[in-house]
This record gives C-alpha cells, structure tokens and sequence, in this order.
C-alpha cells in the first residue's frame, strides 16, 4: 500500500517519459506541465493545462527512442487526455510541419464529441458535444482569436472562426477542453479549443521541414471548360527553427501557400417553403375541397396536416478558386534566468474565387396539379403549376464574385520565474479579421437572364434529386438563345472586420504542501464591424431587350450532366437545357443597353458607400482564482477548484437606410425603397461569477475515475446585438420582413456536469467513457413583432388595386392586376409604364401613393427566452495491435437534447441546432518505411436551421454524412518522404430537407481530392 500512495510522485516521470517517446519533435509539448512556467510562454490555456501540483521528480538520464509518426501523435493525444485537468481530448503533430491532416477542422472531427461543418467539401467550423460553432471558443496559443466571415448576400453575424484560413502547417497541438476551467477566456459552451504553433525553444538547435504537393479536385472535371482552372495546383510550406547554443535565443519562421480549384453542383429550394395548415386557405396554399382546381389535387393533406409548397426549384454549378497564404513569425528571448520574453507575429489571407451559372423556375402559387404523402406532415410527390400561354421566365442567372479574409495577429509574451515557488506572466496580443469583397463587380452579385417561355412547370420530388419539367410553346423543346435577356440585377458590397486587444497577468504561487494557487487579472476590447450596400435592379419583367444580346454570348449546356450522381438527373423529362455565359460580358452589354434608355451606369456596379454599417463594442474585464491539491491517498486524488469573475459593456452603433416607400416592380416582389440613412445608438452590460470544480480519481496507475462541475457562458452573435433596424429590401404581396437588434440580450449561461472513467490498459491503448449534462438557460429566441417603420404605403388593396378587381381581375392574379393599373394609370403618381414584355404584359414599377394601406413588417428581434438541457455520451477506444505495425482508434457519440424541432406546428420554434450523433474510426498501418491511415467520419442527421432562404420559419435538417479518406507515406531516408493523401475518397454527397425528406433545401455534389507531396526535413 505504500509503494501505491507513493505513485503520484513516480506518474510523474513516467508522463515525461511517455511524452518523449510520443516524438512530439516540432514545437510546442502537447501538455505543457504547469511547473514548466519560468521556460515557456505560459498562455492562460498553457496555465490551466495540467492539474498537477507537485515539482517534478529530478531529471533522470535514459537513452530513449524518439518515436515519430502516427502511433506518436496518438501516444502524446492519449498521455494529454490522461495526464490533464478535467476532460481534455487533442491532436499532436506527427513531427515538425507534419500535422495529420491538411485541414485542422478535418482533424478537430476525430475527436468524439466534435463534429463539423463543410463548404465545398472542405471542414470549416466545429461543434461540440451538440454546441453550435458560434459558442465554442477559438484560442490561438492561448489567445482568443477574432473572425470575420461573409454570407451570399452580407457580413457574416456569426462569432464561429473558420478553420479553412489556417494551414496546418506549422500546428504543434491543438488542445480541445471539454470543461470549464478558471483561467479559460470565456465563450465556449461546448468546447475551448487551442491552437498551439511551434516555439523554437521547445525544440532546441536548427530543425528545417519544407513539402511541396501537387493538388487535383476531381470537381474541376465537372465544370465546363469555360469555367474551369488547371487540374494541379501547388500546396507548399516549410518551416525552420534554430536557437542559440547558449539557449539565450530562438528564432522561427513558417510560410505556406495553397492553390485549389473546385466545383459543386447544386440544386435548392433556394427561396424556401411555404407551410400551411390543411384547412387553410391564403394564398399560396392549395384550393379548399370544393373550390376550382382541387379536383386536381391527389391525396389531399387532411385539414389537420401541415404541408409545404415550394417557392422556387434551382439548379445550379460553381467554379471555385481558392488561394490560402499562412506565414508566422516568432522570436524568444532569455536575457537571464527565469524569464523568458517570446513575440510573435501571425498572418493569414485566403481569397475564393466563384463562377456560378443556374437554372430555374418560380412559383407564383397559380392554379396547379399536386400530389402527397400522407400527413400528420405532408410533403408534394408531384408539384405542378399550370402556365398557360407558356409566357413566364425560364431564369439562368449568373454570378462572378471574389472574396478576401485576412487574419493577422501580433502578441509579446513574458514570463518570470521569481523563485521556486511564485511565477509570473504577461501577455499583451492585438490581433484582426477581415473579409471583404476582392472583385469589382462585388462580394456577391446575381444578374439574372430569362426567356420567357416557360409553361406548365412540374417538380417531381419523389426522389433523392427533384426532376423539373417545363412545357414550351409549340414548336420549342428548350429555351432558344434568341428568346435570352438580362432582367434584374443585384451587386453586394459586404464588409466585416473583428478586432481583439488583450492583455493578461497571471501567475502561481506553489505551497510548502505542494497545494498551489493560480490567479490572474485581465482585459479584451473587441471590436466588431458589419457594413453592407446593395445596388438592384428588380426589373424582373426585361432590363432590357432580348435584342440587345447577340445569340453567340449564350453558350449551351445540359444540367444533366454535372449531376452525375443522381440517377434522377438522366430521367427523359428533366428539362436540363439551359445556357451559360461570361458574366462580364454580359454585364457590359446590360450596362450599355441600360445608359442607352437613359439610366445610371452605377446600376451595374456595387456601391462603396455602405447603407448599413453595424458597429459593436464589448469591453470586457476578467480575474480568477484556481487552487489545486493532490491527496496521496490509497486511491490518489485530484482537486482543482476555481473561480473567474466576467463581466462585460456592451456598445452597438448602427446606420441603418432609411426607408421611403415601397415599388411593385414584378409580380410577386414589392420593393422597398430606401434614400439615405441615420445612425443609432443602444448599450448593454452583464457580469457573471463562474464556478468550476474538477476531482480526479486514480483507481490504480491504469484508471481514472473524474468528476468535474462548471459554469460557462456563450456570447450572442453579432447580429442578435446590434444596435438598429433594418427592414429586407425584398417584400411581397402580404407584407415585408426586417430586423432589430438587442443590446442588452444576456448570453447563454450553462452549468456543465461531466463524469468519465478512463482505462490505460496496454501500451498506446486505453478506453473511455464519459457522460455529460449541460443546462443551457438564456437560449435566444427571435420574437416576431408586427409594425409599420417609416408608415409606408403599399399599392396592394390601394384605389388602383381596387380599380383593377372592380375591371375584372381576380386578387390572387397579380399579373392581370399589374397590367391593367400601368396600361390605364400610366403617368399618373406613383405609375410608370417602362415597357411591354415578351409575353405582351407590361412592364415598370407601381409605388404606393398617400391614401394607400400602410405596409405591415414582421420585425424579428432577439431575445433571452428559453431553457434547454443536453445529455451525451462519449465512447472512446485506442488499440495497438502488438508489433504488427497495425492499430485502430474509434469513437462514438450519442448527444440529445430537450429542446427539438416539432415539424407539425408552423411559426417560429425554439430549438438547438447541430445536436447529432457521430462517430469516427482510423485505422493505421506504420512499419519501416510504410504509413498508411484510412479514417471514417460520420455524423448523424442534425437540425441546422430554423429559417430557410426565403425568410420562412421552416427547418432545415441536414442528413447523414460519412467520409472516407486515405494517406499513405513512404519514407525513402532519414530526409525524404514522399506522400499521398485522399479526401472523400467515396464520394459523398450532402443533402439538406426541410420537414420531410420530400421537400428538398440544398444538395450538393462535389468529388473526391487528391494531393501527392514530398517532404525534406532536417
């Protein structure tokens, strides 16, 4: 018994020993022993990372193997989830400049718990045990990192750092903390995740590592040849480390740059679903039994079902052109004993690149044919909307816009050790994020053509891949290029920039009982900056004329063929044809054409002076306590107990356009106009007292028995605090949509409860299993208030409206009703005839005027309104198989929540997004020269919206999703190694519906990417 009380002492040179053989040769240690403080920078993250209170045992003299590669990284994953304070999962470079994947979030995936989110097939954000990413915290050694991201249509509103900026390059570790900790900057309810970079003084002497690889995406193929890059791009980065031979100095340097060019296929429901009880009857919804046209209706949803019609179908593909630039810059200093001086300066800048060409079809809820599932909710098998005369547009829209993010990051990083017990630190960082628009014709933008000779319209939505069918005039069996012409228009400019100034002052005093005390004090400005202009034209009718276009600028193509996946696509009655076209050119011509008439040429072109400019301001101020203990029982205990106090002011600046009145320029589009802007002011504040206690049982040397309790808090996103108004320039008959923001919203508060027990039971193996609760309380809701901003008056139900009913026209054909008022009011206030269409009707604009009804907006404002409860389990197993060279690592994860989506009510729900179950597998060979690994991930369905593309309270539930990737090395000498490396290699798609499998939001095709490298290191 005594030989075991004494253990805890001993564990500590075993640890040492077992994170030399894990090899961990470029840079930081993956878990840095608090007691190492007086010769490392020491981050808060640093701080926090090890429970451990005892010195460490003295140096002992072994000759040991420096083992490298996978089986090293997983040993140093395995001894930093052993060897920590609470729950701690992570990833350890394989060697220097050698992490095991090329995408960071592609490697956060492996950890049980962690899932993550793609965009165009690559990893972007992360969440954690069923937490969004905008509530997992992103530290970069140690530092909270700023993000800034841009929508389709303006600045991101979202907190979430998107891991695809960041090359993977010169990452030593990266540490995912499951539970609280004092120390920890706040922010992450899921999980705080820190990204460690390489330190020359945690590798000693010069080290050197430089790969190049050569990139081919097999969506390149699947483009036309318009629209396509060169099938290899490069992949480089290298990096090199030295340090003095007196150890006084250290000096690393890393670069790496990326080319990829890409594609995806997609079809959408892109402006969404409209829901309606059975019994309903407005408009959109199907006729009531009885009425006209319901005998036209197949297994009609009874009156106490809810079902969905679709607003529009679009299919569409994108060429992708990516280029990522990381460089980081570090020196380190002794200018005596105990202390240790490192500044470091980050960069990162990735530009993208997209082509896009669509094809599609709107629904104006006319007389149509359909046909059911079975409720309680019913989805269309068959939608169709009959059109006769074929005289309605058949869209290609276009796009051809760039982005830029770039991040940059600049710290000094000072630590002291005073004596064998007090040790100090400094850490001052100023770090930004950018994104913004690096094309002249906008971040975003749409010019959508048309031919207007669509009839009958029908979607078959019975399988995995909607089948649209378009009945032409007689005598056409597709759109003809002399039928083509520009419509309307939209050139977004969208601006964000997030800046963090921090400064923290930390220490540890270590008692004469090896009990110890952390303490620290610090200070984060942030600053968030969201601007945005918009120049439409909603001239959907015809900008121009079809003349004004030269046939030869429509080239065609088939849809068909770049869905190749989807048996679906090849069905006889999918009308594929469509035309694609050079966005430049086409723009031109529209601009001239437009000038011709007599207008502004501005009309094609984004404007640089932002309309609305969203300013926000959180000064927050932090101090915490953590007293730690081991007891040497018979049964070693742990005891990490702390305490930080948070309290943060909030301050939101915004200029928000000012809205004048609204235009009816289409049939089913109202336009609300806007002449200049004012800025408004609002503030909020908060302060929260966090708790954490972490106990950690040692059974015997091999199991671990841990218990952990902590309060954590979550930042509301950007939007959800702004400080004004904003109403969409889009409406419709019924009434338009707009926004406000809520300063003073609280952020979600949780209190975290974690049991796990471990088992080492070989060597580079163990198991695990863990449950957690979370008790997420402030969850924020949208509430929907009815209001009339600016008392702008619509033209629906006005005295023209009510002159064209009284001619004739019926209320839900808006077409009649639009031509009779501008054939017969044409001059008069508010009515301007521009035109006649193709189709014969007319065309131009139709503003509410005095007298009219006032226009009703559903204003959406956040606020603290729910609770909610999230249970899992994690499962974790790691084996090595002997000395077979071979070994397998897997995880699953099993998370719910008490907050769901209920699909048979309609209207705004409260409801957790991204709960999910996943699991991983790898699979390794590593012998002599020969490394092989085949991952799997997989996740489960998950909720991942609750509001779809046309501003409808409908969900959005992503499905199943697993990929397989593959690496192989070789290492040919102690120098050279040579690689190659497989992402998605079954080609997997993703496919997103709303509330039944029937009513498609988003799938997306893409292929399987390929990267072939050789590595130099000395």
């Amino acid at each position: 018994m005594k030989q075991f009380a004494q253990w805890p002492r001993k564990r500590f040179v075993v640890s040492a020993v077992l994170m030399a053989l894990s090899g961990v040769v470029a840079a930081q240690t993956a878990v840095p022993q608090q007691d190492e403080s007086a010769s490392k920078p020491a981050s808060s993250a640093d701080q926090a990372a090890s429970g451990k209170t005892k010195p460490p045992a003295k140096a002992i003299n072994l000759n040991v193997i420096t083992v490298t590669g996978i089986r090293g990284s997983l040993d140093a994953s395995m001894n930093l989830k052993r060897d920590s304070q609470g729950v701690v999962d992570g990833i350890v470079a394989e060697d220097i400049g050698k992490f095991p994947d090329t995408n960071l979030a592609e490697s956060l995936q492996r950890i049980s718990g962690v899932s993550i989110d793609r965009d165009n097939g690559e990893g972007s954000r992360v969440t954690v045990r069923g937490v969004g990413p905008d509530f997992n915290m992103v530290l970069l050694n140690g530092r909270q990192m700023p993000s800034a991201n841009l929508n389709a249509t303006s600045a991101s509103s979202s907190r979430a750092f998107d891991f695809a900026n960041l090359s993977s390059s010169a990452i030593s570790a990266i540490e995912v903390f499951k539970t609280s900790r004092a120390s920890t900057p706040e922010g992450g309810i899921g999980a705080t995740i820190n990204i460690k970079t390489a330190r020359p003084f945690d590798n000693p002497g010069t080290h050197g590592s430089f790969t190049l690889k050569a990139d081919t995406d097999q969506s390149n193929h699947n483009l036309p040849s318009s629209m396509q890059g060169s099938n290899w791009t490069p992949d480089a980065a290298g990096i090199f480390s030295t340090t003095s031979k007196d150890g006084k100095w250290g000096f690393a340097i890393n670069g790496s740059y990326m080319k990829r060019n890409s594609s995806f296929s997609q079809v959408a429901t892109t402006s969404g679903w409209r829901s309606f009880h059975g019994d309903e009857n407005n408009w959109g919804a199907i006729p009531q039994p009885g009425q006209p046209g319901s005998e036209n209706i197949t297994n009609r949803p009874a009156p106490n079902s809810i079902y969905s019609v679709p607003q529009n179908i679009n299919y569409s593909i994108n060429g992708v052109q990516e280029e990522r630039t990381n460089g980081q810059m570090v020196l380190q200093f002794k200018p005596f004993d105990g202390v240790v001086s490192t500044l470091d300066y980050t960069y990162s800048e990735r530009k993208v690149q997209t082509l896009r060409n669509e094809l599609s079809a709107w629904f104006n809820f006319g007389p149509s044919t359909s046909s059911w599932t079975s409720g309680p909710v019913s989805a269309p098998l068959i939608y169709s909307e009959t059109i006769n005369p074929a005289n309605s547009d058949v869209a290609m829209a276009g796009s051809d816009y760039a982005t830029k993010n770039k991040n940059g990051s600049i710290g000094f990083n000072t630590t002291w050790k005073v004596n064998d017990s007090l040790n100090l630190g400094i850490d001052i960082a100023h770090s930004t994020a950018t994104a913004g628009s690096d094309s002249p014709y906008g971040s975003n933008n749409t010019i959508g053509v048309s031919g207007f000779v669509r009839g009958t319209t029908t979607v078959d939505y019975s399988g995995v891949f909607p089948v649209m069918n378009i009945q032409f005039p007689p005598g056409l069996t597709q759109t003809p290029a002399s039928a083509m012409l520009v419509t309307g228009s939209s050139f977004r400019n969208s601006y964000m920039k997030d800046t963090n100034d921090q400064l923290q002052l930390s220490g540890n005093f270590t008692f004469q009982d090896y009990s110890r005390l952390d303490f620290g004090v610090g200070q984060l400005n942030a600053k968030n900056r969201s601007a945005f202009s918009n120049v439409q034209l909603d001239s959907w009718g015809g900008a121009t004329s079809a003349a004004d276009y030269p046939d030869s600028v429509w080239t065609p193509a088939n849809m068909a063929s770049y869905f190749g996946q989807f048996s679906g696509a090849s069905s006889p009655n999918f009308s594929s044809n469509f035309f694609t076209w050079n966005f430049p050119q086409v723009r031109q011509l529209a601009q001239d054409a437009w000038v011709a008439a007599g207008h502004s040429a501005s009309d094609y072109s984004p404007s640089p002076v932002f309309t609305t400019d969203q300013r926000t301001t959180e000064k927050s101020t932090n101090a915490y306590l953590q007293w730690s203990q081991t007891y040497d029982w018979s049964m070693p205990l742990d005891v990490a107990v702390g305490v930080r106090d948070e309290k943060t002011n909030v301050y939101a600046t915004a200029l928000v356009p000012t809205s004048t009145g609204i235009s009816w320029g289409s049939a089913n589009e109202f336009t609300v106009l806007q002449s200049g802007s004012g800025f408004t002011r609002e503030t909020g504040s908060y302060k929260y007292v966090l708790p954490n206690v972490d106990l950690a049982l040692h059974l015997r040397p091999d199991m671990i028995l841990r218990g952990s309790y902590g309060e954590t808090i979550g930042r509301p996103t950007y939007d959800q605090i702004q400080g004004g108004q904003t109403l969409n320039t889009l409406a419709r008959i019924n009434g338009g949509t707009g926004a406000s923001g809520n300063p003073a919203l609280k952020p979600l508060h949780s209190r975290n409860f974690d049991v796990s027990f471990e088992w080492y039971y070989g060597e580079s193996s163990f198991a695990s299993v863990g449950f957690f609760r979370k008790l997420i309380s402030n969850y924020v809701g949208q509430t929907s208030v009815n209001q009339t901003p600016f008392n702008l008056h619509t033209p629906v139900g006005g005295a023209y409206w009510n002159a064209a009913l009284a001619s004739g026209c019926t209320t839900t054909d808006t077409v009649c009703i639009r031509d009779y008022i501008l054939t017969t009011y044409n001059g008069q206030p508010g009515v301007t005839q521009t035109g006649v269409d193709s189709t014969g009707n007319a065309t131009g604009t139709i503003v509410g005027q005095p007298g009219d009804p006032v226009a009703n907006f559903a204003i959406q404002q956040p606020t603290n309104q729910k609770s909610a409860s999230l249970d899992g389990w994690e499962l974790n197993i790691q084996q090595m198989l002997g000395e077979t060279g071979f070994g397998v690592s897997a995880n699953y994860t099993i998370v719910s929540s008490s907050l769901k989506y209920d699909n048979s009510l309609i209207g705004q729900q409260f409801a957790l997004i991204g709960v999910s179950n996943s699991a991983n597998a790898v699979a390794f060979y590593e012998k002599g020269p020969w490394q092989a690994r085949v991952a799997y991930n997989w996740r489960g369905q998950f909720l991942s919206s609750v509001i779809d593309g046309g501003g409808n309270f409908t969900p959005g539930y992503t499905e199943p999703y697993g990929q397989v990737d593959l690496s192989v090395g070789y290492q040919y000498n102690d120098h050279i190694r040579f690689s190659l490396d497989a992402i998605n290699v079954t080609d997997q798609y993703q496919r997103v519906h709303a509330r039944d499998k029937h009513e498609l939001l988003y799938l997306t095709q893409s292929a399987p990417r390929y990267m072939l490298g050789a590595t130099y290191k000395f």
